[in-house]
């Protein structure tokens, strides 16, 4: 059993990874400041397990970090704390690099004065494993993918501070030696995601028979991958990774912004249909497109499989019905996320 030190784990992504790995038998400290899109109720079967330690703070708070590095002895700590929406970092990005940026630093420093006092096995063992974007690569054309050793080249507020994060960690290990991970990953959806992303967001107005807004023509394409795949990459990363290197994460599932409103309008036509019988995919409405969108974003996750033996295990069809399933079973989770200040409403419309 491992100590794990987990930042972010009541986010999207960072709850689904410690919901595996208190499964999987290790003890998770969960730091996490509880932002609007962290939830506490995506860990509420952890509530009475003595495995899982919450704490509510922020990364860039040295003194409790150095506190819960100093009481817990974790073996690894796995970095998804961040602001993560690309429409609210162009309406606010000064929040995304103090968090994303300043955020990482001082968790860094904190966990190389850590590491520096391990010895032996212990020090050899330690890990930090931060986990990244494809958006830090920019944007593809038609043809090709992004692979570790694609130039970065961020064009949004977001993926700039996620890059800038990239850059320390990478620095951290060169310069001090650091034992770091990165894993760079392509558009997550599953349970439990805040429904400001394209997925819950368009399930959430479909079912209400709300019209269903798509950026420009919808013709952008994103590679989805399903986050119990990209968790268990991360722990196999985690397990087996190289120090200092970089694995990039992704579904093999290019679809068109349109293909996968039109899937999701399907999967409910079929489970639960509108009282019109009206289709759901009437309901499309194209809105003017987010400045600055990225046409193309597509993973080459063949080191991951190569060196590693990790490969997606959801296709795009059955990832899909498993999340529209989820989020049909699970209405009060969403409707208690939508009791507090988010309101499905667009953001970053600015020009």
């Amino acid at each position: 059993m491992q100590t794990l030190l987990v930042t972010g784990g009541a986010g999207f992504i960072g709850g689904n990874f410690v919901l595996q790995a208190v499964a999987a038998g290790h003890r998770v400290v969960n730091l996490d400041k509880l932002t609007y899109a962290g939830n506490p109720d995506t860990l509420a079967s952890l509530r009475d397990n003595t495995a899982h330690i919450f704490v509510q703070g922020d990364i860039g708070d040295r003194g409790l970090v150095a506190k819960l590095l100093a009481e817990h002895r974790p073996d690894a700590i796995i970095n998804f704390a961040a602001e993560s929406h690309v429409d609210r970092s162009i309406d606010g990005p000064a929040t995304f690099i103090e968090t994303n940026v300043v955020g990482t630093l001082a968790l860094l420093e904190c966990a190389r004065d850590y590491w520096r006092g391990l010895e032996g096995q212990t020090a050899d063992a330690f890990r930090f494993l931060h986990v990244s974007t494809d958006e830090v690569y920019g944007s593809l054309g038609d043809q090709g993918m992004f692979t570790e050793t694609t130039p970065y080249a961020p064009n949004s507020p977001y993926s700039a501070s996620k890059a800038s994060s990239d850059h320390l960690v990478r620095a951290f290990h060169h310069t001090y030696g650091l034992p770091v991970l990165t894993t760079n990953c392509s558009n997550n959806y599953g349970p439990y995601q805040f429904p400001e992303k394209l997925i819950p967001l368009v399930i959430q107005k479909a079912l209400a028979g709300e019209a269903l807004p798509v950026y420009g023509d919808g013709r952008n394409v994103r590679d989805w991958l399903f986050v119990e795949d990209h968790c268990q990459a991360i722990a196999r990363v985690l397990d087996a990774g190289r120090v200092g290197e970089t694995y990039n994460v992704g579904g093999n599932a290019e679809r068109e912004n349109l293909t996968v409103v039109k899937t999701i309008c399907a999967l409910l036509d079929a489970r639960q249909p509108l009282p019109s019988d009206k289709p759901r995919e009437s309901l499309i409405t194209f809105v003017k497109d987010r400045p600055g969108h990225d046409r193309r974003y597509a993973i080459d996750a063949s080191k991951l499989s190569r060196e590693l033996g990790w490969s997606p295990r959801e296709s795009f069809d059955s990832g899909m019905a498993r999340t529209v399933d989820w989020y049909l079973d699970h209405q009060p989770w969403v409707q208690r996320v939508l009791d507090g200040s988010y309101r499905m409403e667009r953001l970053g419309g600015h020009d």
